[in-house]
Formats: C-alpha cells, structure tokens, sequence
C-alpha cells in the first residue's frame, strides 16, 4: 500500500487531502504541529469581535474522522528532521513516520530581520494564539483608556508596519473596532491613534491603482495615518524609530512586513529560493526528487508566463488539488497533469462591512457589496468543511 505524507493542514494542505482521499486503497497521514487548520484570512473578524475560535478554525482530527477512508490518519506531531534516502520523518515526540510521496505544505511565518533591533517584541497575528493575545490586549487598552478618562487622556498609538494585505487589514479592523467602540460608548478619551507603515511608496504595492486608491481613501477615512517610503529602522524604548526620521511612542507594534518558509524545509535537499520556499515545477515537484511535492506558500510556484504567484488562498487551492491529483496519477502510473495557477481576483477586508476588490480583472467593487462577496468566498470553503467535521464528531462520539 502506497503511503502519501502531507505535512501542514492549512488550506494547500486541506486541498491536496479532498483530492488523495478519492484513492481509498493508499495510506494517508496528515501531519500538523496545530490540532487545528486557521483561517487565516478570517482571523481579523476575530480581532474585531465578529467572531470567535470555533468560526476560524477547523479541528484536524474530526476533519479527519469525517472522510470516508479507512487509511486516513491526522497525527499531531513537530517534525524534527525529513530523511529524504530512507524516506522517515523523524519528529519531537519521538515518533518515526514513513512515507512513498511528501506533500510539504507546512507555509510560511512572518520574518522579523534580525538586523532591526528590538523588533522581537513584535506582535505576529498570523499565528492564533498571538491573535489572541493582541485581541485581548487592545481591549484591555480601550478598557483602561475608559477607566481613567477623568484623570488623563493619554495618547494610545499603534503601529503597524508592512502594507501588503495582512498590514491593511488589520490597521483598517482595528480602526473601525476603536471607532464604532467609542461611539456607542461615547466615550471622551477617543484618542486611539493608528499608523500603517509602508516601505514602499504606496500600500498594497503589485495591486492595480485603482483598487491601492480605494484602499487608501478607506484607510484615511477611518483616520489611520498612512506612512509611505519609510522603513522601521529599530524599536527601542517602546519606541518606533524609522527612516524618516520620526519616532513613534507605541503600545503595540505589529510587523506584517514580510515571509519565510517554515522551517521544516531546510531538512529538504532540493532547491529553495532565498525566502526558503520550494522551488517546484509545473507538477508541483521538487527538482531532486520527483515524489517530493511543495505546495501553497511552501513553494515557489509561476505561471505559465514565468511569474511567481503570491501566496494567498487562491494558489493554495490550485496548487493543493493539483498535488493531489498529480500523486494519485504518479500511482496509476498515468501522465502527469500540469499546473496553471491565475487569481480568480482579490479581496481587501477595510474594516466593518466594508471591502474592496479586483474581480478576475475585469472589474473592480467596493463597499458592502464586496464584503458580502468576500464572506460567501469564505462560506463556500468552510461549509463542505464543516459538514466533514460534523460527521467526524458523530464518528468520534460513537467511538467513545
């Protein structure tokens, strides 16, 4: 019996399992260091009180249980080393895992450059439990700026460096959270101030103009202060020094500023870029070893143009079912399918109800319509998901 490893169960992960489990006489074992999958993109509804853990998150095991394979097993486990020659996964619980086929989908965390001091105290939210902790301290902060508004109205500021996606999110929730907080308190002490820290010379840099200028109108309108051609240069002091010159006296840094490849991929010989991502071909192989696949942000993936693809949801899934489908065809010993990754589009949550986006490039949306958009994007993956789930807890309780 062939056995097929995936190491990450995030969405590229998620992808490549809903296409191997159609094969019901190979072994499959899903490995992730997290019992859950995070919805990642989701995880700013959380920050803003929109949702809580069970609407962004996936537990693994019942994910598991509730396909219909006999073979399939969701184990959690750090893996601590990959021999590629024996073809054993070797991790922290001491537990040996063997494999014919490697699915790398373990993604990318953010880089924090050691050369930018203090910048270890920065918050990354891409990780849940860190997400929560912001998510409680920023309410901790609007609760004490209420708590003392009679005696003192100190500035609050927070800032958030890197506007891509992740930074632009999160600085437009926030903002609108504060807002719609202080409002239906109508507290005096709204003094909350958010700055989003661009290196380049716009946010959201590689988008189209028009949908940067749709952002950036939103952004000012919840009166967050837009930084651009400014890098952070240290944080010291509780202090954010950047390039400019400015130095900005912050409660919270948030650093969205750019990604590395888990670190799972050193333990791979095959051909990286300098981010550490797998360098893949059109089947999504590594170069050194054909029944090694790399998948979603583990992977540097192009278009038949050349272009690498950014990593996002779309790619995930593309990349991911082709993986998938691609083991299963190595099996049957038929013609590998290529892959041919393009963007359905993209979508910017702004803050509330608010959204804009770029649709397949024909045509762009913004306000509530685009939200409502983005949330059926969202409710079109979730929903056979938790379908899965539900069946996997019924499995799970008859078992008990």
């Amino acid at each position: 019996m062939e056995k097929v490893v995936i190491i990450g169960g995030g969405y590229a992960g998620i992808y490549a399992l809903r296409e191997l489990v159609k094969n019901k006489n190979i072994k499959i074992t899903l490995i992730d260091k997290h019992t859950f999958h995070n919805l990642q993109p989701e995880v700013y509804d959380l920050i803003a009180n929109k949702s809580n853990i069970a609407d962004v998150t996936i537990d693994l095991t019942t994910l598991c249980l509730g396909f219909n394979h006999n073979y399939l097993e969701y184990k959690n486990l750090k893996v601590r080393k990959i021999d590629q020659e024996s073809k054993k996964i070797f991790t922290e619980e001491e537990e040996i895992v063997e494999f014919d086929y490697l699915i790398m989908a373990a993604g990318t965390r953010t880089f924090f450059p050691p050369q930018i001091p203090g910048l270890n105290n920065a918050h990354d939210i891409k990780k849940l439990h860190w997400a929560m902790f912001f998510k409680q301290s920023f309410e901790n902060q609007l609760f004490k700026k209420i708590q003392d508004e009679a005696k003192k109205c100190d500035d609050t500021h927070i800032v958030v460096v890197g506007a891509g996606l992740s930074g632009v999110e999160i600085a437009a929730e926030m903002a609108y959270n504060s807002k719609m907080f202080f409002q239906r308190g109508n507290f005096s002490c709204d003094n909350l101030k958010i700055s989003l820290v661009s290196s380049s010379d716009t946010i959201l840099p590689g988008l189209t103009p028009e949908l940067i200028s749709i952002s950036h109108k939103r952004l000012k309108s919840l009166g967050i202060n837009v930084i651009t051609n400014t890098k952070l240069q240290k944080c010291e002091d509780g202090y954010a020094h950047l390039s400019n010159g400015t130095k900005i006296y912050n409660s919270f840094l948030i650093f969205t500023g750019g990604v590395e490849a888990n670190k799972i991929t050193e333990e791979l010989d095959v051909s990286k870029n300098p981010k550490g991502q797998i360098i893949v071909n059109e089947f999504m192989q590594s170069d050194k070893d054909p029944k090694i696949f790399a998948i979603g942000d583990a992977a540097e993936i192009k278009n038949k143009k050349g272009e690498i693809m950014p990593p996002n949801v779309t790619i995930a899934r593309i990349s991911g079912t082709n993986a998938g489908k691609n083991i299963l065809r190595m099996i049957d010993k038929k013609k590998l399918v290529k892959c041919d990754p393009k963007l359905d589009g993209i979508l910017i949550a702004l803050g509330g109800k608010y959204a804009a986006g770029n649709i397949a490039d024909l045509f762009h949306v913004k306000g509530r319509i685009a939200y409502e958009i983005k949330k059926y994007v969202f409710s079109s993956y979730r929903k056979p998901l938790l379908g899965l789930i539900k069946t996997g807890y019924s499995k799970l309780k008859k078992m008990a």
